[in-house]
C-alpha cells in the first residue's frame, strides 16, 4: 500500500477534519521516528495514519480498532502494520513486541495532546511549545480531558525514549506540517 493509497482509506471511513488532521499528524510522528530508528518511513507512516481510521464508525472499545483491522486486511494491508494498529489499543490483547508497534503507541495519544497544547497557545502556534508546558498540561486532568495521561507516559517508556526528549522529538517532528493540520509556525 503507499501514502496515497492509505489517503485515500482514510478519507473513505473518515469524514471529519480533526480526525483527518490527527491521522496526519501520527503520521509526521511516526515518519520521523522511522527516519529516527532507521527504520521505513512509508510503512511507519501508514501506521500512523491508518490508526484510527475507523473511529468514526466504530468509536468504542471493543471494536475500534478490532473491526478496522479486518478491513486493512481484505484491503492488503501489511499484516505487520495491522498488528501495531491493533496493539495501539491497550483493550485489543495485542502485546506491543516491534519498534513499530511501541512507537504508535507512544505518537499517538502524545500527539494528540500536543496538538490540543498548540491549539489553546496565542496565534496556535507549535514552534517553540517546550516540553515543561507541555508536562504542566498533563497534569491538569481538566486540559484535554480524553487524553489518557497513563498512555502518554507508558508509551514513551515502552519506546525506551526519556518523557521530555520524546515531547520535543513530536513538536520538532509537527513543525514541518504544523499548517496541514490546523496550527501555525513563529
Amino acid at each position: 500500500m503507499t501514502r496515497d493509497d492509505a489517503w485515500s482509506l482514510l478519507t473513505e471511513f473518515t469524514k471529519g477534519d480533526s480526525l483527518r488532521k490527527h491521522a496526519r499528524a501520527v503520521e509526521t510522528s511516526m515518519r520521523a521516528y522511522a527516519d529516527r530508528f532507521g527504520e521505513d518511513p512509508e510503512r511507519w507512516g501508514i501506521a500512523g495514519m491508518l490508526h484510527d481510521f475507523d473511529y468514526e464508525m466504530h468509536p468504542h472499545a471493543p471494536h475500534h480498532p478490532v473491526k478496522g483491522a479486518e478491513i486493512l486486511t481484505a484491503r492488503g494491508v501489511e499484516p505487520g502494520v495491522v498488528y501495531a494498529i491493533l496493539a495501539h489499543a491497550d483493550y485489543s490483547g495485542m502485546p506491543r513486541v516491534s519498534r513499530l508497534d511501541k512507537a504508535l503507541y507512544a505518537c499517538d495519544e502524545l500527539t494528540g495532546f500536543v496538538h490540543a497544547c498548540a491549539l489553546v497557545r496565542p496565534g496556535k502556534v507549535i514552534s517553540g511549545l517546550e516540553p515543561a508546558s507541555v508536562k504542566k498540561k498533563l497534569k491538569d486532568k481538566g486540559f484535554a480531558r480524553t487524553v489518557n495521561r497513563d498512555d502518554v507516559y507508558r508509551g514513551a517508556a515502552e519506546l525506551g525514549v526519556d518523557l521530555d526528549a520524546h515531547i520535543a522529538f513530536v513538536v520538532q517532528a509537527l513543525e514541518g506540517v504544523a499548517p496541514e493540520i490546523g496550527l501555525a509556525r513563529a
